[in-house]
């Protein structure tokens, strides 16, 4: 699947958002509650994520230029960043509300059909969250596991939110409502922090994960067998595209062709065991001493 096809499931995103607004603000407007109140707020936080997801998602699409020769992949990781601040100030305000409510309690209405309503729109968003996270994982795409995790997120703190205002209902328990707010606050707090994090440290150039690396040492074992030697390995993401550099060292004897042949073997491999990956290697003589000067990303003077 192309970058550009995956906008359709931002489209998504945005209608599920749209709908869950309309559904929670009915739902808060019906009891009045406060926790109720805080749920529909993190739904303008998934609207606003979405949004910025299909913008993202449409540069990201774009092809290399010449201004931007390694492609727009990065543009998904400003996506996630901008979705975690967005739930850190809905947070904020959902634990403003809260307090006030805990200063001033204020009894429920119509606790039944807006407790009702509120499951409509938490199934709407586990539906969603689900097909985002399927497809982001697939296509290794962190914006759309960024608006899933939140989607998820948003799915748990409603269900949280469901059974604590039907235990207000049926305690009378005021002071639980607010309580419950504040509890949903640090909750999506929690998940905004990890959402920056993981952009910083996209933006960053982190190298891939430790299995992925792991991957590409086992395969270049087996080559180490065979006369060949390795140095210089680096790795990054971008969005969806993996980035993978490394100095194949050959006997210094060996032609360009002969070189080059197992050169292009390698980057095969590593593409198969790591899609959407774009190899660079660097030849080089494995009996010059030269030819280890450049193991560190600072060549010695």
């Amino acid at each position: 699947m192309q970058a550009a096809s995956l906008t359709r499931y931002a489209w998504l995103s945005i209608a599920a958002a749209i709908a869950t607004i309309l559904l929670k603000g009915a739902a808060w407007q019906m009891t009045g509650s406060v926790g109720l109140l805080s749920d529909a707020i993190e739904s303008f936080v998934n609207l606003a994520g979405a949004i910025m997801a299909l913008w993202m998602l449409t540069l990201a699409a774009r092809p290399a230029d010449d201004a931007h020769a390694h492609g727009h992949g990065k543009a998904e990781y400003f996506s996630s960043a901008f979705e975690g601040f967005l739930i850190l100030l809905a947070a904020g305000s959902i634990g403003y509300a809260a307090i006030g409510r805990l200063m001033h309690p204020q009894a429920l209405e119509a606790v039944a059909a807006g407790l009702l309503v509120s499951v409509v729109a938490s199934i709407i968003n586990f539906a969603t969250a689900r097909t985002l996270m399927r497809v982001g994982r697939t296509h290794n795409s962190i914006t759309l596991e960024a608006d899933a995790h939140h989607l998820m997120t948003d799915v748990w703190t409603s269900a949280g939110v469901i059974a604590g205002v039907g235990l207000v209902w049926l305690t009378g328990w005021l002071w639980l409502d607010p309580a419950l707010a504040l509890l949903v606050a640090m909750n999506i707090v929690w998940t905004g922090w990890q959402l920056m994090q993981r952009s910083a440290a996209g933006l960053m150039d982190v190298s891939l994960p430790a299995e992925q690396l792991a991957q590409v040492e086992a395969l270049l074992t087996g080559y180490r067998t065979r006369g060949l030697e390795f140095h210089a390995l680096r790795t990054r993401q971008a969005g969806s595209r993996v980035f993978v550099t490394l100095h194949v060292l050959v006997p210094g004897s060996w032609t360009v062709q002969v070189g080059h042949d197992w050169s292009e073997r390698i980057e095969a491999d590593i593409r198969l065991a790591l899609p959407h990956a774009h190899v660079t290697t660097h030849l080089e003589p494995i009996e010059d001493p030269v030819s280890m000067a450049d193991r560190e990303l600072d060549r010695p003077a």
